[in-house]
């Protein structure tokens, strides 16, 4: 009987048996490769140049967040302060006006006895104003002229110590917003600092390396940028040097005395220039920490203001203020001493060398150091001010 039975092929055989398993794998591959062909494209690693622009941007936007946090220092320490004034002033004045309050008392228990009056004493001193009290009573016409200026005098300290009450109140406030605002900022430079970290953690011995050649390919090209600006700084300098020995020579003798005098403002500047570079000069190798003035440790402001004040010149605390504490000049005019600002935001200053170089305070993990001030670019330079 089996001689009988139909041959089948072998494939379709199978095809007949295993139709569904081989079905639902078919299915299942498709299903996959369709997945995986809708599925979001893998995002590219970014490059090393694009890691550089970002730490550069993290760090930057750290420098602005510390400028803000050094303003709003400053303005908490001035509220404090005031309020502590105030305070202190408040208790003086409480202890004045407790003084009178007693002497008033004293007068309304003598009235008392007397029989001229019977004050509620109690009333009294616990009215807010005495003086409608007093009238009210018509006691005033029964007292005598100390006593009358015993009065005028309680409600005289009542209005003031009521009025710097207030303000003590108000400044209170004020401080504990400044304060608010102080551990904000505090904690806008910690969190940038902290992704900036993080960033430059996760790059490997290669990648560094890369970023390290990078950073010094910049640092050539920021050398070339200061050498250029040099050469033409010193072209400038000698046309007008020129200039002035013409005008000298057929100057008459009164003019001579302004140059004199004007020579002489101008030597006053250079020597206050020459002690602000050499004490930025001193300063370096000591590290960046921000919101630090010294003296072991900086943030850029408090070196400007620091090496300024070493030659004589006061400074204000922020580069938002440094920036309007002086002389504006061109780039091409700027001499030893100018202070050179950074970016729109003017978040960095640095003190001006001569040459295209400054020294200034870079940023976090970095020292006090001479740099070209096209350390990060040309587009970045915002102003040039001479504080003297």
């Amino acid at each position: 009987m089996a001689s009988h039975r139909k041959w089948r092929p072998a494939a379709t055989r199978l095809a007949g048996l295993r139709t569904p398993t081989l079905a639902t794998a078919a299915l299942t591959s498709v299903a996959l490769l369709s997945q995986t062909a809708n599925a979001a494209p893998a995002e590219p690693k970014p490059s090393m140049e694009e890691v550089q622009k970002k730490v550069d941007d993290l760090y930057h936007q750290a420098e602005t967040a510390t400028e803000k946090y050094n303003a709003t220092r400053e303005q908490t320490a001035k509220q404090r302060k005031r309020v502590d004034t105030l305070l202190d002033d408040v208790a003086k004045r409480t202890e004045k006006l407790n003084d009178a309050r007693e002497e008033l008392g004293s007068f309304a228990a003598a009235q008392y006895r007397t029989g001229a009056a019977a004050p509620d004493t109690a009333t009294l001193l616990l009215a807010d104003n005495p003086q409608d009290y007093f009238d009210q009573t018509q006691l005033m016409s029964r007292l005598t002229s100390r006593q009358k200026q015993a009065v005028d005098d309680y409600v005289t300290e009542q209005a003031a110590t009521t009025k710097k009450r207030q303000e003590a109140s108000e400044s209170l406030e004020t401080l504990t917003s400044s304060q608010k605002t102080l551990k904000t900022s505090k904690a806008e430079v910690q969190q940038k600092l902290a992704d900036a970290r993080e960033l430059l953690s996760k790059l490997t011995a290669e990648e560094k390396a890369r970023l390290k050649a990078i950073e010094e390919k910049k640092q050539q090209e920021a050398q070339r940028k200061a050498e250029e600006l040099a050469r033409q700084q010193a072209a400038e300098e000698k046309k007008r040097q020129e200039a002035e020995q013409s005008q000298g020579s057929s100057s008459s003798g009164s003019t001579s005395t302004g140059s004199s005098t004007g020579s002489s403002t101008g030597s006053s500047s250079s020597t206050k220039a020459a002690k602000a570079i050499a004490f930025a000069r001193a300063q370096i190798g000591k590290p960046y920490v921000w919101g630090a003035t010294g003296p072991d440790s900086y943030d850029c402001s408090g070196l400007t203001q620091a090496a300024w004040k070493a030659a004589g010149v006061s400074l204000p605390r922020t580069t938002y203020d440094q920036v309007n504490a002086g002389t504006t000049v061109s780039l091409s005019a700027a001499q030893p001493g100018d202070l050179i600002f950074f970016y729109d935001d003017i978040s960095h200053v640095g003190v001006y060398i001569g040459n295209g170089m400054m020294i200034h305070a870079p940023k976090p993990g970095a020292y006090v150091r001479e740099e070209s001030i096209y350390y990060a670019g040309e587009s970045i330079i915002h102003s040039v001010v001479r504080p003297a």
